[in-house]
């Protein structure tokens, strides 16, 4: 049986309390908390809002799988060459673990930032690396875990596979850094999920599950190969939760309707 989680990003036309009360109308009981405006980006939340958050989460007894603050939209990246940018990035991440700590959340999403295309990769790589460090020792002190995400090659020349993704956990070398699946990424680099758990091994804790090869699909509007995906996570024993991060505006006028058809599709595998 896998474990889902419900995200709320494409509920960004309305309120967090209507996703919250869909999350128990659909019986999901788990969720993977997106950090953007109007409902909860890291730079706006007091300690206050960051409560009055967690009592709804609680009041519907929910419980929050990984903290995702928003990155690629808002100028936030870690590998930045300006030097403001990316102190300012790290701070941003910095506060998202203390976010992420008061709202009891294990995970932190981060991704490994991007350099200008036409520079030398190396160095992009290399402050992306010393940020990661940076947050890894954060992290620890937080008790919370960063999930480092790889990206497409169109949002970042650093990590978009399983090899450089391999990489960059080795060479941070910390308990605190563990990485995860976009079926997304994944399937546009034309990459194996069984790849990714015979490389990985524990270090693979969260996916983002999701049609495409592109686009952040409901299953069902993609190709993807949803039966063998089921196959992998069983054949390798994953225990970890399967989140729906549907970014495309087509579900913004009625985000329920992408839930239903989400777990009409996946309804036999739920019950296995």
């Amino acid at each position: 049986m896998v474990k889902i989680a419900g995200m709320n990003f494409h509920y960004v036309r309305f309120p967090f309390s209507y996703f919250l009360d869909s999350m128990v109308e659909f019986g999901i009981n788990n969720i993977e908390l997106w950090g953007g405006s109007p409902h909860l980006y890291t730079e706006d939340i007091s300690l206050q809002g960051v409560y009055q958050i967690k009592n709804e989460i609680n009041e519907r007894k929910l419980k929050i799988v990984c903290f995702t603050p928003e990155q690629c939209a808002y100028p936030i990246n870690i590998a930045s060459r300006n030097e403001f940018i990316r102190e300012r990035s790290i701070r941003y991440f910095e506060k998202s673990l203390m976010v992420a700590n008061e709202l009891e959340s294990p995970y932190v999403l981060v991704t490994p930032g991007l350099g200008y295309f036409n520079e030398n990769k190396d160095e992009a790589w290399e402050r992306s690396s010393e940020a990661l460090k940076r947050l890894a020792v954060s992290a620890k002190k937080m008790g919370v875990t960063l999930i480092l995400e790889p990206l497409k090659p169109t949002e970042s020349n650093l990590i978009n596979g399983l090899s450089s993704l391999k990489k960059m956990i080795t060479e941070v070398d910390s308990k605190n850094l563990k990485g995860m699946i976009d079926t997304n990424p994944m399937s546009i680099m034309k990459e194996s999920m069984k790849d990714y758990f015979e490389l990985l091994g524990d270090d693979l804790v969260h996916i983002h599950f999701i049609d495409g090869p592109d686009g952040h699909l409901v299953w069902g509007e993609g190709t993807l190969p949803l039966q063998e995906y089921m196959g992998i996570l069983k054949e390798y024993d994953y225990n970890g939760y399967l989140s729906f991060e549907y970014t495309s505006s087509r579900y913004y006028l009625n985000p329920n309707k992408a839930m239903e058809d989400t777990l009409k599709i996946l309804n036999p595998y739920l019950k296995q």
